[in-house]
This record gives structure tokens, sequence and C-alpha cells, in this order.
């Protein structure tokens, strides 16, 4: 006989939080409680559909989401996803190749440095020529 384990709502909660890298105070602000509230959330097997609509919200995640959540699901999904976007082309991966031409930000930044080092002569020029008269006074 299989038995199906209750979902722990705060866990999943948490879970959910920390893969999307936000901390518990963070949470907790987003929805104008204590951190330590937040934590007393996270402990608690199961929550009442209006709070966890308001977590869903500040996690931005559906609702359902939270309840149906597991760690063998969001494994499948994060290796599906990769799984597809590699068979669509690298789709995903396009957004990391540059869409600038490396030599022209070289050639600005050689041209910014040659301007800089320009003004830079033209204030020393401007202070051997103070220092100049002041001698000569």
């Amino acid at each position: 006989m299989v038995t199906t384990q209750k979902k722990h709502i705060g866990r999943n909660i948490s879970r959910i939080r920390e893969m999307k890298g936000m901390k518990q105070e963070t949470l907790a602000e987003l929805l104008g409680i204590s951190q330590q509230k937040m934590s007393v959330i996270e402990n608690t097997p199961d929550l009442e559909d209006a709070k966890l609509d308001n977590i869903a919200k500040a996690l931005e995640v559906p609702t359902q989401a939270i309840k149906e959540y597991s760690d063998e699901r969001m494994i499948n999904y994060v290796n599906n996803f990769y799984d597809n976007s590699s068979s669509q082309g690298n789709s995903f991966n396009q957004g990391m190749y540059t869409t600038f031409n490396p030599l022209d930000k070289l050639v600005e930044a050689y041209e910014e440095n040659k301007k800089l080092y320009e003004r830079l002569l033209a204030a020393e020029k401007e202070k051997l020529t103070y220092i100049e008269q002041l001698l000569k006074k």
C-alpha cells in the first residue's frame, strides 16, 4: 500500500524562496510581517488559502506551485527547460553571446583614454605655466 505524504507548505515556501535567492527577511518585508513570523510560517505544515495566495504573489509563483512543490518536479522542470532550449537552437544560450563588436568597444576605450590623457596633459601645462609666472614675479 502506497501512502502519499502530506505536503509541508511552509517547507515548500522556504525552498521556493531559497531557489529565488530571496532572504527570509526580504519575503517578510514584502508581506508586511516580521522575520520571526515568516520563520513560523515556514515551519507550519499547512496554511489557509488567503495567506498562501499573498505569499505566492510575493514570491511571484502560482499558489499551486507552492501546494504541489517537490524537489523531483523542480529537477524535472529544470532538466526539461534546458533540454527544450538546447533542442530549439540553443535559444536559452543565445543571450550569452555578445551583441556588440568587441573591437568597437576596444576602439571606444582607446579613444576615451586618449581624451583623458590629453586633458591631463593640458592641466599639467596650465600648472607649469602658472608656476613659471609665479617664479618670474
